[in-house]
């Protein structure tokens, strides 16, 4: 079994901070932390680092349209969609909060969303990681996760990528 790990986020230098990024910073780390060596595939759309039992990916689209990417590399490999694993912000979670669901809605999340639609299902893992809400009303969420972490906040983003893909291979591989 293949086990396909997404993590969500937007292409350019401008969100390489930013929560909306969460996914792809996740997901860097857990490369890193496997010894796994990103490479652009243009056909897919994306950034891929291929392990042995699990592949990763980054879209290489905006956020909105991740599911072009996932799609294209999910039915390439024949990936079953409960094999899918995506890593995205949640700003419904307090910051460092996470959790990992099957098959649940999108909860307003244009990213997954676009994953539902193009696979055609909603039948794959989330790894929801939480951002937390701008504590201001008169910062707007949209705003709020395209701003940058603190350097202090990204280091504990970074941290917590290693429990993510401990919880991740139990699940998968225990």
């Amino acid at each position: 079994m293949k086990l396909l790990i997404v993590g969500l986020g937007n292409p350019g230098e401008q969100y390489d901070r930013t929560r909306h990024n969460v996914g792809f910073i996740v997901i860097d780390k857990v490369a890193e932390s496997m010894g796994l060596v990103w490479k652009q595939e243009k056909k897919f759309k994306a950034f891929i680092a291929n392990g042995d039992r699990v592949m990763l990916i980054k879209p290489t689209t905006f956020m909105n349209l991740s599911g072009e990417a996932v799609s294209k590399v999910a039915s390439f490999y024949k990936i079953d969609p409960k094999n899918v694993v995506v890593v995205h912000d949640d700003v419904d979670f307090p910051f460092l909060e996470w959790k990992i669901q099957l098959g649940k809605d999108s909860a307003g999340h244009k990213g997954v969303e676009d994953i539902m639609q193009k696979l055609g299902t909603s039948d794959f893992w989330r790894v929801r990681v939480g951002v937390g809400r701008p504590e201001s009303v008169q910062f707007g969420v949209e705003d709020y996760v395209l701003s940058s972490f603190a350097k202090e906040d990204l280091q504990k983003v970074e941290e917590l990528s290693g429990e993510v893909l401990n919880n991740i291979q139990k699940k998968f591989f225990q």
